[in-house]
């Protein structure tokens, strides 16, 4: 027989005649580091107390103490792409993410997930013996892909990790999060009752993971990539780390500002010659805010750094175990920001998210009357701007943008094993790109010219390991070009020429501003006027960089291109109907039938016996939502705008045995009214003040309400007891401009 396995043994006719030969496994180098990257979610500069910051973050202070901080790393402004950039080495417009992984342009550089043609460092790594872990956050998958009906193909088992245990989208609620075990969605393992909390959860299988590896194959090292959801709204904590925060930052945001400043340069984490940035458009000087402004802003911050301080508690968590492991000292790891600091918040911040997102504009004498709901799972919230630049601290904007406040992030790295130094600091530039050349250095790896049949892109990226040992050595990355939905920069030689577009503003119009950044980190002088032929020249290898990494064709749309569902290549039918048969998974939001916004018609086929009842259809959370359900042999629906429950109840019962049941939900210029049926007849009806346009980050269930309960006439997920055939969703075709501003909402959403 031909043989197709290599063998360099020898076949005989007898196994006495014979010698048997056993391939070698692939491993990697003797001695070869563990591996963990770490990501924190939206945080600022200075928000680690290492990097300045009050905030109390002991663990990630002690990690910085024995090992490194990088005072002059950068991102991408959005965090899809800096994940991308992160895993693969190579630019994100060049693997094909140049924003969130929710959009897809039609053109190569925003596909939605990683291009196969940039080989990611899961897969790099296992291909050399590593076991691989992906825990938390994904966000690297088309979101029109994230159901249980996949396609899995960039799901992060499909992309290099042995195993994942996480979310798939760019946020969920910490309290009742939108779990996917491997390639499946599961129920949390505990309820918010009984003291769950993601970021917990997520320590807990990822130590569940490495002592799976460690205990059965201690030889193999392993490689855990980490991304929290915190510090991204929802701003959540267990009461007892909120508690602790109450009152701590009523000196307001001037303040704090200023003292986290001061730290920085003392810390030598900024230069003593540094200055701290102007204030941003919408942030007002904290002295001049109505009281109950201040009050809301400050329940905010306490928010944010009690979820911080719980974060810290749990990498604190992990660390240990790394430790009594005595695996420690021989792990690289590296812990970092997304981006900066967000402005999701807007000036004032807000107590639900989503009520921002929908264009309510709930002002802060009417959100004080829910400050105590803050940070817990009655609230979606994020701090106002104010807040988010203090974070950001010394630097001006924020997330999204490509000045510093967006980009300038930092950047902790520790390997007792491998860096000699202790508690110092490098000043170095470096970009994101940057960490998989610096892990693939440190294992011993090159990243191949092909892999798995596909060309791979250039690796752009490179290593820090030079200044492991070196702390004044001149950087080797002069030039990094960035941009975010139109915003544009370019870095090179220690000059930075930066632009803030505003979308629909010709490309050619934007103007651009021109920073010495070696010797004015905080871009306080624009030399642009002064210096037009050093601008000229940065503006020109701008371009060039574009042309090489695959930037262009320049876009600035974002929030409109969440709406291209209903086209030939999408899971989303052309006919807009939806035929859903239980049992089935929970569907996230932008893979389900989008209910928000439109009108709709929902028929269900059911059985049941006498006061049997259920959940036939739920979206959302106990924050907003929506249910269909059978309670008291009655039909029910509740509309739960931002808290504020409508609810109908029909006028009859519902047949015992077989019968159809379902809504019909027309939509108004703001309002809504909706229908009962029952077999084709109406049995109640109601008027809703309010239609949703964006209902929740939390996607929609068939047969029970997946997450926190929609309804307070509920509990738990209230599992339909009879027979439940057949759910069909009819979304009604709207106008061309309501469909536009539903997709702008859905967009912002997610943003």
């Amino acid at each position: 027989m031909q043989g197709f396995e290599p063998f360099e043994g020898v076949i005989a006719t007898t196994v006495a005649d014979s010698t048997p030969w056993w391939p070698t496994p692939v491993h990697p180098k003797e001695n070869a580091p563990n591996v963990v990257v770490m990501l924190i979610d939206d945080l600022g500069f200075s928000h680690f107390s290492c990097f300045g910051s009050d905030l109390e973050t002991p663990n990630i202070d002690a990690l910085a103490a024995n090992g490194l901080r990088y005072t002059n790393f950068h991102v991408t402004p959005l965090c899809s792409p800096t994940r991308a950039a992160l895993l693969t080495g190579r630019n994100h417009h060049s693997v094909g993410m140049r924003g969130i992984s929710n959009w897809s342009s039609g053109f190569p550089s925003m596909r939605g997930h990683i291009s196969n043609h940039a080989a990611t460092l899961g897969e790099m790594l296992r291909d050399e013996g590593y076991t691989t872990f992906a825990i938390g956050k994904w966000h690297l998958v088309s979101m029109e892909h994230s159901s249980s009906a996949g396609p899995f193909d960039q799901w992060p088992l499909a992309r290099g990790f042995d195993r994942f245990y996480g979310f798939l989208d760019g946020e969920t609620d910490q309290f009742s999060p939108d779990l996917v075990y491997d390639n499946h969605r599961i129920e949390q393992p505990r309820s918010v009752h009984d003291g769950y909390h993601l970021s917990e959860d997520l320590v807990d299988h990822a130590i569940e993971f490495i002592h799976d590896a460690k205990s059965i194959r201690p030889d193999r090292p392993f490689f855990t990539y980490f991304a929290f959801g915190a510090m991204h709204a929802p701003h959540q904590a267990p009461a007892a780390y909120l508690e602790k925060h109450r009152g701590r930052y009523d000196e307001g945001w001037d303040v704090a500002r200023e003292k986290w400043f001061a730290k920085q340069k003392a810390l030598g984490i900024v230069a003593p010659d540094t200055e701290l940035a102007p204030r941003n458009d919408g942030v007002e000087p904290w002295d001049t805010l109505p009281e109950n402004q201040k009050k809301l802003a400050c329940r905010l911050q306490e928010a944010f750094a009690a979820f911080l301080e719980h974060t810290d508690a749990q990498i604190g968590r992990f660390i240990a175990d790394l430790d009594a492991l005595g695996e420690l000292d021989n792990t690289l790891i590296l812990l970092m920001s997304d981006n900066g600091a967000s402005q999701e918040g807007g000036p004032f911040g807000i107590l639900h998210e989503m009520k921002y997102f929908n264009f309510i504009f709930e002002t802060p004498d009417e959100a004080v009357k829910r400050l105590d709901d803050i940070g817990g799972p009655s609230s979606h919230s994020n701090y106002p701007w104010g807040w988010a630049q203090a974070g950001n601290t010394p630097f001006k904007w924020y997330k999204q943008n490509t000045h510093e406040g967006g980009v300038h992030v930092p950047l902790v790295v520790h390997w007792p094993q491998g860096i000699g130094a202790r508690g110092e600091l490098r000043h170095q530039f470096h970009y994101v790109t940057d960490i998989a050349p610096t892990v693939l250095d440190a294992v011993g790896v090159s990243a191949p010219e092909t892999y798995r049949g596909f060309k791979q892109i250039p690796v752009a990226g490179a290593s820090l390991a030079y200044s492991f040992t070196d702390r004044d050595a001149p950087t080797h990355k002069t030039t990094q070009y960035f941009e975010m939905v139109g915003h544009r920069a370019l870095y090179h030689e220690g000059w930075k020429a930066v632009t803030r577009h505003f979308p629909g503003t010709p490309f050619d119009d934007d103007r651009w501003e021109l920073y010495h950044v070696d010797v004015d980190a905080s871009e306080c002088h624009d030399l642009a006027q002064s210096e037009p032929t050093k601008v000229q020249e940065l503006i020109e290898i701008w371009w060039r960089e574009a042309q090489k990494y695959g930037v262009l064709p320049l876009d600035d749309r974002g929030i409109e291109l969440f709406g291209a569902r209903f086209r030939d290549n999408s899971p989303h039918p052309l006919s807009r109907h939806y035929t859903y048969r239980p049992p089935l998974s929970p569907i996230p939001p932008q893979a389900a039938a989008g209910i928000g916004g439109r009108s709709w018609d929902l028929v269900a086929n059911i059985e049941r016996g006498e006061q049997q009842g259920g959940v036939i259809m739920a979206s959302g959370t106990e924050n907003a939502g929506v249910s269909l359900f059978v309670q008291d042999d009655h039909l029910f629906f509740d509309y739960n705008i931002f808290g504020d429950h409508h609810v109908i109840a029909s006028t009859v019962a519902v047949p015992v045995g077989a019968s159809t049941v379902g809504l019909q939900f027309r939509r108004g210029a703001k309002d809504a009214d909706a229908t009962l049926m029952i077999d084709g007849a109406p049995v109640g009806s109601g008027h809703f003040p309010f239609v949703m346009r964006i209902i929740s980050s939390i996607g929609m269930s068939i047969g029970k309400d997946h997450g926190s309960p929609v309804s307070k006439h509920y509990h738990d997920e209230f599992a339909f007891q009879g027979q439940l055939r057949q759910v069909d969703i009819q979304l009604i075709s709207q106008s061309a401009s309501d469909e536009k501003e539903t997709a702008a909402r859905e967009g912002m959403a997610r943003q």
